[in-house]
């Protein structure tokens, strides 16, 4: 279920609670490690580096929309959005798109009109088209799933 008008949280990973970096993981191996059947290690050593931008249900039992923003120069040359998920039961009412649009409004308030690169799961292009992202990369296999680099000007 989505919240009516998600609250957007934002945190450094020092200042995230035990309580807030569960809620957040749990979604995350939610959707990327059972949801996508792919066996992988989510806890890749970036999020210590990341800001971290979620909004949890309604109940505040459990995050929904999660995201981790890097600035320019962490992961890549240019700020990145990343993890970007969405939980099962709060997709279809545009949501992602609102937490996509959040990740980049942080950006632009912290680094101005800063480009932005994602690593993209190929089959959501066109969803990141949408924001302004453009292909610019061929595609390639990260944990057995095909991904695509995009960046937004």
């Amino acid at each position: 279920m989505q919240p009516a008008a998600a609250p957007w949280r934002y945190a450094t990973w020092s200042a995230l609670t035990t309580d807030e970096l569960c809620r957040l993981m749990v979604l995350r191996q939610r959707v990327f490690v059972v949801e996508q059947a792919c066996p992988y290690l989510d806890a890749d050593g970036w999020d210590p580096r990341a800001t971290h931008l979620w909004c949890d249900d309604d109940a505040g039992a459990a995050a929904v929309a999660y995201l981790r923003v890097f600035a320019p120069g962490v992961k890549y040359a240019e700020a990145s959005l990343g993890r970007i998920v969405t939980a099962p039961e709060a997709r279809g009412g545009g949501l992602g798109r609102r937490l996509v649009a959040e990740g980049l409004a942080r950006i632009a308030a912290a680094h101005g009109a800063a480009p932005v690169r994602i690593g993209a799961q190929a089959y959501l292009e066109r969803f990141y088209g949408e924001a302004g992202f453009v292909r610019v990369s061929d595609d390639y296999l990260e944990d057995g799933i095909p991904h695509l680099e995009m960046v937004r000007r």
